[in-house]
């Protein structure tokens, strides 16, 4: 609060001392005194900063949600996000696989800068296919511009910013969290079903030291091995048994999200928390039929593997893996009370992973360092209702792909893509085929209309020619296992 520049206490005692002259006096010194009680009253009861909920699920396609159409599986929780908030229909992420995507989204970059265009393996993969062994933690980092603005940070569920085969790997504390919990990362792993239960911990540790908070609840569903539980089972008992265990496993990910939710109730925090649920890419399925059979995956156990494997992507072509939109095109349901419309759809404003870094440094009042220059753009305007606004920024993918496209996987073969406002250009390896989509007009990519626009055609080649120029030849810095020596 600011000093008075005239002291009342001061006023007063000049009054019983010289008498009833001085009255005058007290009376405007009581002005300014109202006056500036009034002029500081915002800062004095300014609402706290928001605290911000980000849950990121795995492989979880877009139709896989009651409140999306799904025929059978149950998600109550997630659909009370969509009730009480907003449901973004056109949101993508930079991706179609794990790790690039989750690069994107604590970076704000698209993750070809740090050539990262898979998921992170082993050391002998990642050199193959001219990757890292992980993200450098000293590149730019959301939750250290976050903990820097007096944010408390945390990070509970799937890393796999490395992998927990590479063991040097640094740990997810190194990246600007406070607390983690978490599994695909160097250390002890945490039980995938846990997450939950540390990120409420974290809540009522943060609302009772008063600091605003960032959660990445990074759930573990609908990925493989598909880790079930009798409960949920019973659940579905009428199901088969393939969609049975995807059913219950879709449904244990939604009761542990109803219980972070329940907690912001009881704390009172809903209305002050930005809550957003997302997946990392579009859902996994099998090229071909495959018996359901156990798995065991290294770093979460035994589960079912990808037999059980029964995401839909709402009627967008290709599945985990393609840039084509049931690849990339993924559920974006944002509650904010009071900031966020309630009970509403967007299938208009277009909405990248990339965009988040900056919309959420806005929203906390996080200084962005001078020399950081995201690829995204921050869209609070667009979270609280603005559809006026249209993206200048293009947006692009790059993902090594086969070509040509395999008969099993058609929609494979996509390794450059770019949007740019109403237009999407798909192109393979080495650009010798290209289709080109109206995304407004098309969204689930049907008709190629490359034939018919062969300006926009020349116009996007060109963007996707100068961005790949932009981009290193290989990767560098602090980011290679030990295990690479010779």
């Amino acid at each position: 609060m600011q000093k008075f520049a005239i002291p009342f206490d001061a006023i007063i005692r000049s009054t019983v001392l010289h008498g009833s002259t001085t009255w005058r006096a007290v009376l405007i010194a009581s002005s300014l005194f109202l006056g500036t009680l009034l002029a500081t009253a915002p800062t004095m009861a300014a609402a706290p900063r928001p605290n911000i909920l980000f849950i990121f699920a795995d492989d979880w396609g877009w139709g896989d949600l009651s409140c999306h159409g799904h025929p059978y599986v149950k998600t109550p929780n997630i659909d009370r996000l969509a009730k009480e908030g907003t449901d973004f229909h056109r949101f993508t992420v930079a991706s179609g696989v794990c790790s690039p995507s989750r690069t994107a989204v604590i970076t704000g970059h698209f993750p070809a800068r740090y050539n990262i265009d898979g998921h992170f393996a082993w050391v002998p993969s990642n050199a193959k296919r001219n990757m890292p062994d992980w993200l450098s933690p000293t590149a730019p980092l959301l939750p250290r511009f976050l903990q820097q603005a007096g944010y408390a940070t945390a990070h509970f569920g799937k890393w796999h910013l490395s992998n927990n085969m590479i063991p040097d790997s640094p740990l997810p504390s190194q990246y600007g969290y406070d607390q983690y919990g978490a599994f695909n990362c160097a250390g002890e792993q945490m039980p995938v079903h846990e997450d939950a239960r540390h990120a409420i911990a974290f809540i009522e540790q943060s609302h009772h030291a008063g600091k605003p908070f960032f959660i990445n609840l990074w759930l573990h569903e609908p990925h493989t091995p598909f880790h079930t539980v009798p409960k949920y089972r019973w659940r579905f008992r009428d199901l088969d048994e393939p969609d049975n265990i995807y059913a219950s496993v879709l449904s244990h990910a939604d009761d542990r999200i109803g219980e972070v939710l329940d907690a912001l109730d009881r704390l009172k925090l809903a209305d002050n928390t930005l809550v957003i649920f997302s997946s990392d890419n579009g859902p996994a399925r099998a090229s071909r039929p495959t018996e359901l059979a156990l798995m065991h995956d290294t770093a979460t156990g035994a589960g079912y593997g990808i037999g059980a494997a029964r995401g839909v992507t709402g009627g967008r072509n290709g599945y985990k893996g393609a840039l084509f939109e049931g690849g990339i095109g993924v559920p974006f349901i944002a509650r904010w009370p009071g900031q966020v419309a309630a009970g509403q759809v967007d299938d208009t404003t277009l909405i990248s992973a990339v965009d988040l870094l900056p919309t959420f440094c806005e929203i906390a009042g996080a200084t962005l360092p001078d020399s950081y220059q995201p690829d995204g753009t921050s869209q609070l305007a667009a979270l609280r209702g603005d559809r006026t606004a249209h993206r200048e920024k293009p947006l692009f993918w790059k993902m090594n792909s086969a070509w040509p496209a395999r008969p099993t996987q058609p929609y494979h073969w996509v390794s450059y893509a770019v949007v740019d406002h109403n237009w999407k250009l798909l192109a393979n390896r080495d650009g010798s085929y290209l289709e080109l989509f109206d995304i407004v007009a098309d969204p689930f990519e049907r008709a190629d209309v490359k034939e018919d626009q062969p300006n926009v055609v020349a116009r996007l080649v060109d963007k996707l020619s100068q961005w790949k120029a932009t981009l290193p030849a290989k990767p560098s810095g602090e980011v290679f296992s030990a295990e690479r020596s010779p």
